[in-house]
């Protein structure tokens, strides 16, 4: 999603910015001559008052001279599944609100819509193909505007956490085979599945740490077990719907601590198991030093700051 501030940049690369009351979260990254990503900032901020003091540590930071992406959290918006209209591209936006003015509780007059391609399969090509459009209310991305604003940052594109975790797992693709990629936030899991740098499924899993960390080991094993069956069915299904895309293995996020999902999921999904680290995959400034928790906190921002001109959103 685009909305473009005319301000003169500096920077190459894009800076991922979360703008939360009390918080400034940012990573800047690129990718070098021969293709290797890198990041070159990444770290936080905390500030009192409102967000007009946070734009007084992004002056401190000198974050203007970025082209900035701000990151959109979980509940700002929806991705919805649907069919892909068969019209010209100029008028794809305006068909597919049709398609999704029942699928959301709110007058479609009050949406702001982008929508994500998902590439048909090429052994399938006589039937149609699908699409997720991402919706959120006009309030909602007016207020990420003015946050932006008000802290007197340039603000030129609205990143959704799915496409962050693409950008990613695009890294890890082995050739013409599919990457899974799994992230367990603190309410729930973040599955996606990306073949050729692009993303064909993205879904929630209704466990997160807050659950997993403090069971008790009954309890644990009973989570475990609803991830792993969650896991495998939506294996099950993609493999159905894209025969030609075959999943290679599931990538697992860094994770604050050990929960022990990583062999626990080696031992019951039909899929290899590979726990990643960020450090595996971009190449970090000698000023930038994450251990596992910040990894965690920071990965969909590192996402976000990987982001290729081309991709949309």
């Amino acid at each position: 999603m685009r909305w473009a501030f005319s301000r003169n940049q500096v920077e190459q690369g894009c800076l991922a910015v979360s703008l939360r009351p009390g918080a400034l979260e940012f990573a800047h990254g690129g990718y070098a001559p021969g293709g290797r990503p890198h990041i070159d900032l990444c770290s936080s901020r905390t500030y009192e008052g409102d967000f007009p003091a946070a734009g007084r540590s992004a002056n401190e930071l000198q974050l203007r001279r970025y082209q900035c992406s701000a990151l959109l959290a979980r509940g700002e918006y929806q991705m919805l599944l649907v069919e892909a209209p068969k019209v010209p591209p100029a008028e794809l936006r305006t068909a597919v609100r049709w398609r999704v003015k029942d699928m959301i509780d709110y007058h479609i007059d009050d949406a702001t819509i982008d929508v994500l391609d998902i590439p048909p399969d090429p052994a399938g090509a006589a039937r149609g193909h699908s699409m997720y459009v991402i919706a959120a209310r006009n309030d909602v991305i007016r207020g990420c505007i003015d946050r932006f604003e008000s802290a007197q940052i340039a603000l030129s594109v609205i990143e959704i956490p799915e496409t962050a975790q693409r950008n990613l797992a695009s890294l890890l693709e082995p050739q013409e085979r599919g990457i899974a990629m799994l992230y367990m936030g603190l309410s729930e899991g973040l599955l996606t599945v990306n073949f050729r740098g692009e993303l064909y499924l993205a879904r929630r899993i209704e466990v997160g740490l807050e659950q997993l960390t403090p069971a008790a080991d009954e309890t644990r094993q009973e989570l475990l077990n609803r991830i792993a069956l969650e896991l495998q069915r939506t294996f099950d299904h993609f493999d159905r719907q894209y025969p030609s895309v075959p999943i290679a293995k599931l990538a697992l996020a860094p994770q604050p601590e050990d929960t022990g999902l990583t062999e626990f999921l080696r031992g019951n999904l039909d899929v290899a198991v590979e726990p990643i680290r960020l450090a595996e995959l971009v190449s970090f400034d000698a000023e930038v030093q994450l251990d596992a928790a910040g990894e965690w906190r920071m990965f969909h921002l590192v996402g976000a700051a990987l982001r290729q001109d081309n991709k949309v959103p």
